[in-house]
């Protein structure tokens, strides 16, 4: 099945943050973040348009001509020693994954969102704690497909667009799988465990997974 891509840009904000929200309504971290269904309602929202806005502003995102699906992507660079990229942008749209600034991300997300809620600040802190260092990747941080158009290969589509060129360039690339479901599809897109899950407290696990480029 053929499917029009096309990278999204300030005008699409309000489509994607809709998309989002209505793709992880229901999903298992995002019901961790907001345990309650009516505060999850209510505040969801704001979290995808924080990501949104992170990624508008530091990364890619593309999105299918119809508007169904939507996919987050972060050029992620290598570094020149051990300890992590030097200035990199971190998955939590903090500079580098270590330091003063890399501690900034999480919690500003957090203030802007909802401050009293510490899991929006943990999930960012979390997650970058077991983001890869070295080499220059690409990051899949979100993929969102309208819960009515799922099942129909619009996000392998979308990712599939990003991976090809990952193979002609020699990049690898990076996600946290959320759910049972889509860890499934992506290890049928080739990637595999990268490392231990990392089980959120009293709450469910995300697997983060690794692709190397095929030649």
């Amino acid at each position: 099945m053929g499917v029009a891509i096309r990278t999204a840009g300030a005008g699409d904000r309000e489509l994607i943050v809709r998309l989002l929200d209505e793709a992880f309504q229901d999903d298992p971290v995002s019901g961790w973040v907001f345990p309650g269904a009516e505060e999850r309602r209510a505040k969801h929202p704001g979290l995808m348009a924080a990501f949104t806005d992170i990624v508008l502003a530091a990364g890619r995102i593309d999105v299918t001509e119809d508007g169904s699906a939507c996919a987050l992507w972060l050029s992620m660079p290598g570094d020149e020693g051990p300890d992590g990229p030097d200035g990199a942008e971190g998955p939590d749209g903090s500079e580098g994954h270590d330091g003063a600034a890399d501690d900034e991300g999480p919690a500003q997300v957090r203030e802007a969102v909802d401050p009293d809620n510490e899991r929006i600040e943990a999930i960012g802190r979390l997650t970058a704690a077991i983001h890869p260092t070295g080499r220059a990747h690409e990051y899949l941080w979100m993929i969102g497909v309208s819960p009515g158009r799922q099942g129909e290969g619009l996000g392998t589509a979308l990712i599939e667009a990003v991976l090809d060129r990952c193979d002609r360039e020699g990049l690898p690339a990076y996600l946290e799988a959320s759910n049972a479901r889509s860890r499934k599809l992506y290890e049928r897109l080739g990637f595999a465990p990268a490392g231990p899950a990392l089980d959120l407290p009293d709450g469910p696990a995300m697997w983060p997974m690794w692709r190397e480029p095929r030649p």
